[in-house]
């Protein structure tokens, strides 16, 4: 088996978030847009943990000989992470999907190809979104930019296999604004709010209830016959 074989590995059925498949996205201001996903393995997936850690270890065998002049760096990025720490970009905890899973996100400057259970192409991009679940080939590779040295993941193929609840704070039309028709307050002359709404019942109606009288600036009283200074 080769070496890219072995750094390669297809996921068992995983939760997908921060999806990016059909657009590149950056993430960075100024960095190169890339196809991406971050992907959820549950913990207890103990085969496919064991693949990907074989595989980020055949990842750096790699790059001891090929990126980091024979010596494995004292400090190496690695992409997995785990759901129930902290992240390592600013030391806040996952989000609350991500507990109970391994967390890592893989990406690719190329489209990937996005199939269904039958290895059908999915076109409709409304049918992949954050939440869903799928199995995922990856890639991981050394890399050595930027004084940066580690291990990088590389995005493969997508297979969606069922819907899930929606991740990123989409939310339902009857979540946004409940059940029922909401009550408006109407306002007196002096602005001060009602409790009850009042339909009018006449159109001359409309503009005492709805709008604020109107003073003269000559006399100081109200305008009721539409003429200042009477």
């Amino acid at each position: 088996m080769s070496n890219q074989n072995l750094q390669s590995v297809v996921t068992g059925k995983v939760r997908l978030s921060y999806v990016h498949l059909f657009n590149p996205y950056a993430a960075q201001p100024g960095a190169e847009p890339k196809y991406s996903v971050t992907i959820l393995l549950p913990k207890s997936d103990l085969v496919t943990k064991q693949r990907i850690d074989a595989a980020i270890n055949a990842a750096i065998q790699l790059g001891i000989t090929s990126k980091w002049n024979g010596v494995k760096p004292p400090i190496l990025h690695i992409p997995v992470h785990d759901g129930d720490g902290v992240r390592p970009s600013d030391g806040m905890p996952f989000g609350e999907e991500c507990k109970g899973h391994w967390v890592f996100t893989a990406s690719n400057k190329q489209k990937v190809e996005i199939v269904d259970i039958n290895l059908n192409p999915i076109i409709d991009q409304t049918q992949i979104y954050s939440g869903i679940y799928a199995r995922v080939s990856v890639r991981f590779f050394p890399f050595n930019q930027n004084g940066k040295k580690g291990i990088g993941c590389g995005l493969g193929p997508v297979q969606k296999l069922e819907d899930g609840e929606p991740l990123g704070g989409r939310i339902t039309a009857a979540e946004a604004f409940g059940s029922g028709t909401p009550e408006y307050p109407t306002y007196n002359l002096g602005h001060q709010p009602q409790s009850n709404y009042r339909q009018p019942t006449q159109p001359n109606q409309i503009q005492s209830q709805y709008m604020p009288q109107q003073i003269d600036p000559i006399t100081g009283k109200p305008l009721t016959g539409g003429v200042m200074g009477i």
